[in-house]
């Protein structure tokens, strides 16, 4: 589609060719120049023939001048076929057509009485073609030949008529006109060539310009719609299909409330008020977080905009390398800078604790110890942070691994069985690191187990799978609602609401989802409790 909307025009531009090898518009000035031509011979023929010398056409030899009129629309008829023959090469043709004029103009010139018949003036109109045709200064030529015949016939004309020596004025003033002429159009001709080849360079960068947006538009990772005034959409890129999980036909009408219905509603609230600024959504069929915002394009003819759909995934990817940058310079050093140390003072800790202190010396001693252990598990999680990029992705069956890892936490964390409630449909496969998993699992239900009320299915595991190999798994927990600022800054790094906690759990868990190419986010408003959902991306078959 984008193709035929700009067609590929990376072509360096080319001189103009020269009458050897002449352009078809060229050929098409010279067809219907003799096209003009033939149709002079046949009216000079046709009044000669219905009025005779009545028009002071062949005044002084209508035979000949019958005769030579009928040779020019022969000639003529001729030139047609060659013409469409392309052979002789352009210039030879140009040539032949404007030297066939000279003669035969002069012979009925001659025949009408010389140069007070004024049939000289033709020659005018066959220099100013030539001119403009030929783009060249054979123009000059042509009207030197012209000059040539003029002074040649009326002098003819003296020697054998009689005619009056005073018309060698005339005959002079009619050949400069022919030189005038030839100049003229040669000159008009020079222009045309310049301002012919201005406009192809400003055609050819317009046309590189408008490739380069297609190049840039087409292989965008951002999503481009554009629209009319009316919601259809007239273009779009395959990023655009790949974030909206939308195949567009090739053929038909599709409208923006067709393939988009949140962007839809948008672009009417948009036409309402252009001051809106950008909106964050989540797209219902790829679940893809997208930044929304909307461009005018207004032009003759057009009303519309340009709706652009930014992949957030891809903007937080980036920042998250930036960020991953530093947290593997942070982690190389905390590992020996701050690990050792912590190490040392439990290790000196303990060995007080082995002698005899009293009450409050050992609650101090218990306080260190507890600190460093703090300190501690920070580091861990900081340093598995820098792990997260080595991912080996495997086939993993949620309602096979649930199970297994909910059993081994019930026994970590010394809590029955019937806390937990797991939903998950009988085959509900994922792409995923299996360590990572456990993880991101091991941090969500300790969370749901601190904050739940401690009942029968207190915490719940719902998976399921659609149609497009993708799944969602929820861990809710009927604990209470979190406070609005809570919520904005839960994934923040080192924020926690619990005494001992490190603040990094949740971090981590969104983390390790978006190494796997999956997601992490906390729903509001849900009507079983607290819900955290992953929301894991398409499998890849086998």
């Amino acid at each position: 589609m984008w193709d035929s909307l700009f067609p590929s025009v990376w072509k360096p531009l080319q001189p103009r060719a020269s009458t050897v090898g002449a352009p078809e518009e060229l050929w098409r000035s010279i067809y219907l120049f003799n096209l003009y031509r033939l149709i002079l011979g046949c009216l000079l023929v046709f009044l000669v023939a219905v009025f005779g010398d009545s028009l002071s056409l062949g005044s002084s030899n209508l035979p000949l001048f019958f005769r030579a009129g009928l040779a020019y629309v022969a000639l003529a008829l001729i030139s047609q076929l060659i013409i469409k023959l392309r052979r002789p090469r352009f210039g030879v043709q140009l040539a032949l057509l404007v030297e066939t004029d000279i003669v035969c103009v002069t012979i009925l010139s001659y025949a009408s009485g010389g140069i007070q018949s004024n049939l000289g003036m033709l020659l005018l109109v066959s220099l100013a073609a030539a001119g403009l045709i030929s783009r060249g200064r054979t123009t000059l030529f042509f009207a030197a030949l012209a000059s040539i015949a003029v002074l040649l016939q009326h002098s003819y004309g003296v020697l054998t008529q009689d005619a009056p020596v005073a018309q060698y004025l005339q005959a002079g003033l009619l050949s400069s006109a022919y030189f005038a002429v030839a100049w003229l159009a040669h000159t008009l001709a020079k222009y045309a060539i310049a301002s012919e080849k201005l406009a192809a360079m400003r055609g050819l960068d317009l046309a590189n310009m408008a490739e380069a947006n297609r190049l840039v538009i087409q292989d965008t990772p951002d999503g481009v719609l554009v629209v009319d005034e009316r919601g259809a959409v007239r273009q779009y890129n395959p990023s655009a299909e790949r974030l909206l999980g939308f195949t567009f036909p090739a053929a038909g009408k599709i409208t923006l409330g067709d393939c988009a219905p949140m962007v839809a509603s948008r672009f009417d609230a948009w036409r309402q008020d252009r001051g809106r600024g950008y909106e964050v959504l989540r797209l219902p069929v790829t679940h893809r977080q997208v930044r929304v915002r909307f461009l005018p394009v207004q032009r003759e003819g057009f009303w519309g905009a340009v709706v652009f759909l930014e992949d957030m995934q891809r903007i937080q990817a980036q920042a998250q390398q930036i960020k991953l940058a530093a947290l593997g310079r942070l982690t190389a050093n905390i590992a020996h800078e701050v690990r050792n140390p912590l190490s040392a003072i439990s290790y000196a800790v303990e060995l007080l604790q082995e002698e005899v202190h009293g009450s409050a010396q050992e609650r101090l001693f218990q306080i260190i110890l507890d600190n460093t252990a703090r300190l501690n598990r920070i580091v861990l999680d900081v340093m598995q942070l820098n792990k997260r990029d080595r991912v080996q992705s495997e086939v993993i069956d949620l309602a096979k691994e649930l199970p297994r890892f909910i059993e081994g936490l019930q026994h970590t964390e010394g809590v029955v069985h019937e806390i937990f409630l797991i939903d998950v449909g009988p085959v509900c496969e994922v792409n995923f690191d299996r360590g990572h998993l456990e993880q991101v699992l091991w941090n969500l239900c300790r969370n749901a187990l601190r904050y739940c009320r401690k009942q029968p299915g207190s915490v719940k595991l719902r998976g399921r799978c659609s149609d497009k190999c993708t799944a969602v798994l929820d861990v809710v927990n009927d604990g209470p609602a979190m406070p609005a600022d809570v919520v904005q800054q839960l994934f923040e790094p080192f924020f926690t609401t619990s005494v001992g906690g490190t603040g990094l759990g949740l971090y981590l868990a969104r983390e390790l989802c978006e190494a796997n190419g999956a997601t992490l986010e906390y729903v509001p408003q849900s009507a079983d409790g607290v819900c955290f959902r992953i929301m894991f991306g398409e499998k890849n078959e086998p």
